[in-house]
C-alpha cells in the first residue's frame, strides 16, 4: 500500500457543499475526487428546482467557487436577484463542476455504500492514522470498485432519508403502503406547476411545522383560488403553529420574513384549516382515499383526505459509516461538539456560533460529515455555514492549522427566539424576568444587523429555512 498522502481526498455529494470543498481543496494544493450517486451534479437541487431562494446570490455563491469560475469568463448572477433552485444548478453548479479544475475529478454515477479503512475495521487502532480510507463505490455502469483515499469528506446531504409521519421518529402503521400508491407524495411538490393535477380541487392534507410546510401551504392557498374543491389542512404536534410565522418583518431576511406573514394570513381568513396537537397514529389508503388516523388531546380522530405533503424533515444516513470510529451528539446524531450548538430544543434565534474543523473532528483521524448531513436532525442548516466548514477543513488537510482554526461566519437574524420546532421563545427573555439580571437586548427583539447577513440555506422540509417570491410571482420554496 502507497504512502496514505499519496492518495486523493474523496468528497462524497456533488452538491453546493461538496463541490465548494473541491474547490477549496484544489486551491490548497490537494487532489479532490468527487464521488456523486446521481448522473449530474445538484441533483437533491434539481427535485426543487421550481423552487425560488429567499436569499440573493451574493449569498449563495462559495468563494473559492467563484475564484474557479473567474477564468473561464463566466458572468456572475445580479447580487441582489433571488435564483430558483435550477437557476442555482445551471448558472452555478453545473460552471462549476465544467471547470477544468474539478471536471476531471468528478464522477458521476457513483454511489458510496461504505467507508472504512484499507485492510481494517473499527476495532482495530494500531497504524489507523497511517492507513488509506477504502471507499466502497457502487458504480451505474459497472462493478463495484474500492477507492483509497487520505481523508473523506462527507457532504452527501439528507435528501434520500425523510423522517417518517408517525410518532416517536418512527413511520406509522400504513405509512409504506400510502407512499406506494401514491397519496403521500414526495417533498416539496411543484403544487402551481408540474403537479398541479395532483392537487386541484382535492382535499390535501399538510403534515409539518417547518418553512417548508408553511410555503407549500402558501403555494396550496394559491391553487385553491383558481381551483374549486380545493380544501387545505395543515396537521401539526405542537399546541400552537404562531411559532412557524417566525419574526415576520423582525427578520433580517425580508423574504423569509414575509413567508410567514402571508401564511398567517392564509390561516385567519380561513382558507388554510388547522389540526394542532395532531400526532398521527396509522394511514389506511384506499382507492379513493387516505385516512389519517391521530391521537389529540380531544382523543382519537380520523381525517379523510386525497393526497399529503410531508414536511416533517430529514435525517443523517449513517450505515454507509458504519466501520468508521465516528463521536456523534446522542440527540441530533451531529458531530459531538457541534449537536449542543443546534439542539432543535433548546438552540435559539436561527443562528449557531461559527465552526469548522476543530468541532466538526472525530476520533476517525481525517474524514469529516458537513453540509446538512453535519446537523444530523437539527434544523435550519446555512449554505454559508456548509461553506465555513470545508473552507477550514480544507486548511487542516493542507496543515495550515492557522487558517482552519480561523473561522468567522455571520449569520442573518430570524427575529425570533426558536427554530422552526418551536421551544426556546417560551424561556424569558434576557431583560424581561430572567434570573440573569441581563438587561440587553433580547434575541426576541428586532434584528440588529451588525454585519451583512450571511446566506442561504439548503433546502431540507422541515424543519428548514424556504424561500418567498412576492405574491405577482410563483410562490416558492426553499432556502
Amino acid at each position: 500500500m502507497a504512502d496514505i498522502s499519496d492518495f486523493p481526498v474523496v468528497v462524497i455529494g456533488a452538491g453546493p457543499v461538496g463541490l465548494a470543498a473541491a474547490a477549496h481543496l484544489v486551491e490548497r494544493g490537494l487532489d479532490p475526487l468527487v464521488l456523486e450517486a446521481a448522473p449530474e451534479v445538484g441533483a437533491a437541487i434539481r427535485h426543487w428546482g421550481h423552487t425560488r431562494l429567499f436569499s440573493p446570490w451574493r449569498y449563495n455563491v462559495d468563494a473559492a467557487a467563484a475564484r474557479l469560475l473567474g477564468p473561464i469568463g463566466w458572468t456572475a448572477p445580479d447580487p441582489e436577484v433571488l435564483p430558483t433552485g435550477t437557476e442555482l444548478v445551471e448558472r452555478y453548479l453545473a460552471p462549476l463542476a465544467a471547470t477544468e479544475a474539478l471536471a476531471p475529478r468528478i464522477r458521476t454515477g457513483s454511489r458510496v455504500i461504505a467507508v472504512s479503512r484499507a485492510g481494517m475495521d473499527k476495532t482495530r487502532t494500531t497504524g489507523r492514522a497511517q492507513t488509506p480510507f477504502l471507499v466502497r463505490v457502487e458504480r451505474a455502469d459497472g462493478p463495484v470498485e474500492d477507492v483509497f483515499a487520505s481523508g473523506v469528506i462527507d457532504a452527501s446531504g439528507t435528501w434520500n432519508t425523510p423522517n417518517p409521519l408517525g410518532q416517536a421518529g418512527l413511520a406509522a402503521p400504513g405509512e409504506a403502503q400510502a407512499r406506494t400508491a401514491g397519496r403521500i407524495t414526495a417533498p416539496l411538490p411543484d403544487v402551481t406547476g408540474a403537479d398541479r393535477d395532483q392537487f386541484a380541487g382535492k382535499h390535501v392534507l399538510v403534515v409539518g411545522a417547518g418553512h417548508s410546510a408553511a410555503n407549500t401551504l402558501l403555494e396550496l392557498g394559491a391553487l385553491a383560488q383558481d381551483a374549486p374543491g380545493t380544501r387545505i389542512s395543515w396537521a401539526v404536534r405542537t399546541a400552537d403553529v404562531t411559532k412557524v410565522y417566525g419574526g415576520e418583518d423582525r427578520d433580517e431576511l425580508a423574504a423569509r420574513g414575509a413567508l410567514g406573514t402571508r401564511l398567517r394570513h392564509l390561516v385567519e381568513s380561513g382558507t388554510i384549516r388547522v389540526h394542532p396537537s395532531f400526532t398521527i397514529t396509522s394511514f389506511v389508503t384506499t382507492d379513493e382515499h387516505l385516512t389519517v388516523r391521530a391521537a389529540t388531546p380531544a382523543g382519537h380522530r380520523e381525517l379523510v383526505v386525497d393526497v399529503l405533503v410531508p414536511a416533517t424533515g430529514f435525517r443523517a444516513e449513517l450505515g454507509m459509516l458504519a466501520e468508521l470510529r465516528l463521536e456523534l451528539d446522542p440527540a441530533v446524531d451531529a458531530p459531538k461538539q457541534l449537536g449542543p450548538l443546534i439542539d432543535p430544543e433548546f438552540h435559539s434565534c436561527g443562528s449557531v456560533a461559527p465552526h469548522g474543523e476543530k468541532m466538526l473532528a472525530h476520533p476517525e483521524p481525517g474524514f469529516y460529515i458537513t453540509g446538512m448531513k453535519s446537523y444530523g436532525r437539527a434544523p435550519t442548516f446555512l449554505m454559508a455555514t456548509g461553506y465555513e466548514q470545508v473552507r477550514s477543513i480544507a486548511a487542516a488537510l493542507a496543515g495550515d492549522r492557522a487558517a482552519a482554526d480561523d473561522v468567522q461566519l455571520v449569520l442573518p437574524e430570524t427575529g425570533v427566539c426558536s427554530t422552526d420546532l418551536g421551544g426556546s421563545c417560551d424561556l424569558p427573555t434576557p431583560g424581561q424576568g430572567s434570573d440573569t439580571g441581563d438587561t440587553g437586548q433580547g434575541c426576541c427583539a428586532p434584528a440588529v444587523a451588525e454585519e451583512p447577513a450571511a446566506a442561504c440555506c439548503t433546502v431540507e422540509p422541515e424543519p428548514v429555512t424556504i424561500g418567498f417570491a412576492p405574491p405577482a410571482t410563483r410562490v416558492s420554496t426553499c432556502c
